[in-house]
């Protein structure tokens, strides 16, 4: 790959960086820079942005529950979506050949269907990058964000299956019987072979070989097959750490898929013009999410920044595109359009999602809504009960302070993580644990801090998290004392500032505990204490 192509995606995205919006913004204005300078889309391009796309799939899937898809606000605010935002596109795209453009003319109403379709869908890519620079991803409005776009992608994929007039082989059905064969196989391996390189290469081939592979050579989508080997391996108690691992792999090689759409194809005037047409109607289609999730008794904040993640337009609508116009159904002319469209709509979405809290805070403010009189469980005001003790992150030192504290305050001890899977954990070790996002507002809009509790410990490994939390403790006017953990010292001075009471550096702290126990169990119960030799 020619290295202009790295010098421009860099040189753009720190520009971007530089004034507070996503890198990813840049990237895509790189592929037009790119593209007006005269350079094409390349095989080596295509073949990294395919592997971003595949393994971003994958990490998704080490990350999901299969129970997320099977609840009504994700299953049905997905196929509800699909239908209405479809509607909605296929008038708007019939309209716009009224107007009398020659790029639209070609459209029979079959084809407006197609196109319609394709623009109902929203960006895995995005949201994805989007909520997990936030650590939004185990939160509950970005699980059922992300529960939807993989509804979506499972939507796309048996539409893409279809298309290609491909039927899958009949060796398709062994799948049920190998894919169970093949996770407990792929258990028994990763749970041998540590947590270094070895294990992030078996994933990858695991995600490349078994997923892509396989289902192309049955005659499926491969990307479907990595995303279910992911799902697969997510009750795994090394999926998390493995989805870290590929986090910035990933990511680079999602670089060129940014690329790749720039260099898609230079606009028309013509073409500019439907696309902003088209971007006129992308609120109409967050309407649309907005509407569906209110219907599922989800308070107004969750509604609306899972809406905030899915406005725009996916890359699924480049792909329908492109095979409209290689099957001779429209001109290659709409798969610049939808390019256009898609790089706009994420720059509208970036700040979107940047700013949701303030955003939604400022409409909260002005247009007062009522919530809902019957919330979904998840949506429901957080009941303290007896707790005279909060313990906010229950990761190894959370857990450790509620083991501390747990004689000192018996029955009155509560947990907060944000990780469904680790809270069922917790209850199994009967630990008083329960569901909650801190570094996010509307926690602290459900949750009551009364006067009963007398400690709050921030022990979330997010510094940013820990702040956030402290001053939500502090617009709240908390009177109790709020203990927090640190890395590095410079942390600790920003706490102090914020008015935390006690600061805990986990790495100073972790020597003297280790040398303190050593004394305790060793040197103070069955040895004796060395002799200290003194020079003399």
């Amino acid at each position: 790959m020619d290295s202009s192509f790295i010098a421009i995606a860099f040189g753009c995205g720190l520009l971007v960086y530089l004034i507070n919006l996503p890198p990813l913004i840049g990237f895509l204005a790189a592929g037009f820079v790119l593209n007006a300078m005269g350079y094409e889309s390349n095989t080596a391009l295509d073949t990294l942005a395919s592997l971003g796309v595949t393994l971003l799939l994958f990490s998704i899937g080490l990350k999901l529950d299969i129970k997320t898809l099977l609840q009504k606000e994700v299953w049905g605010t997905a196929s509800g979506h699909i239908v209405l935002s479809t509607l909605l596109f296929t008038l708007v795209l019939l309209g716009i050949k009224t107007i009398g453009f020659s790029l639209a003319m070609e459209l029979e109403w079959r084809q407006a269907v197609l196109m319609g379709f394709a623009l109902s869908f929203s960006s895995t890519v995005f949201a994805v990058k989007v909520l997990e620079e936030r650590s939004d991803m185990s939160t509950f409005y970005g699980r059922i964000a992300i529960g939807v776009l993989v509804m979506q992608d499972l939507f796309a994929v048996a539409f893409l299956t279809i298309s290609k007039g491909q039927v899958p082989s009949l060796w398709a059905l062994s799948l049920l019987v190998l894919l169970p064969l093949i996770r407990w196989l792929a258990f028994k391996i990763m749970s041998r072979i540590g947590h270094g390189e070895l294990q992030t290469l078996f994933a990858i081939f695991l995600a490349l070989v078994i997923g892509h592979g396989g289902f192309e050579l049955v005659g499926l989508k491969g990307d479907l097959g990595a995303l279910l080997i992911g799902m697969m391996l997510a009750s795994h108690y090394s999926a998390s750490a493995l989805a870290k691992s590929f986090f910035n792999m990933k990511e680079l090689f999602l670089v060129a898929f940014f690329l790749s759409i720039g260099l898609n194809g230079m606009p028309t005037l013509e073409a500019l013009w439907i696309a902003g047409i088209l971007l006129l109607v992308l609120p109409l289609k967050s309407l649309i999410y907005y509407w569906l999730y209110s219907r599922s008794k989800l308070r107004i904040r969750t509604a609306l920044l899972a809406t905030f993640s899915l406005s725009n337009y996916s890359e699924f609508g480049l792909i329908v595109a492109a095979l409209a116009a290689k099957q001779g159904l429209l001109s290659n002319d709409w798969a610049i359009v939808v390019s256009i469209a898609l790089a706009v709509s994420f720059v509208i979405s970036a700040p979107l999602n940047s700013n949701n809290e303030s955003l939604y805070r400022r409409l909260m403010m002005r247009f007062q809504p009522k919530e809902n009189t019957y919330l979904h469980p998840a949506d429901q005001p957080i009941k303290l009960g007896d707790a005279k003790v909060l313990i906010i992150g229950m990761g190894r030192i959370g857990q450790g302070a509620y083991m501390e504290l747990e004689s000192r305050y018996p029955g009155q001890l509560l947990g907060i993580d944000s990780d469904v899977k680790k809270i069922e954990l917790l209850k199994e070790l009967n630990i008083n644990a329960i569901e909650g996002d801190a570094s996010d507002s509307d926690f602290w809009d459900k949750t009551s801090i009364s006067e009963q509790l007398e400690y709050i410990f921030l022990a979330m490994p997010n510094h940013a998290g820990n702040l956030y939390a402290l001053e939500q403790i502090r617009y709240n006017h908390f009177k109790g004392r709020v203990a927090a953990i640190i890395c590095y010292p410079d942390e600790g001075a920003q706490l102090r500032a914020m008015g935390a009471d006690d600061i805990f550096n986990i790495y100073e702290e972790a020597g003297s505990g280790f040398a303190h126990h050593v004394i305790e169990s060793g040197w103070g119960a069955n040895l004796e204490a060395p002799e200290v030799k003194t020079q003399r």
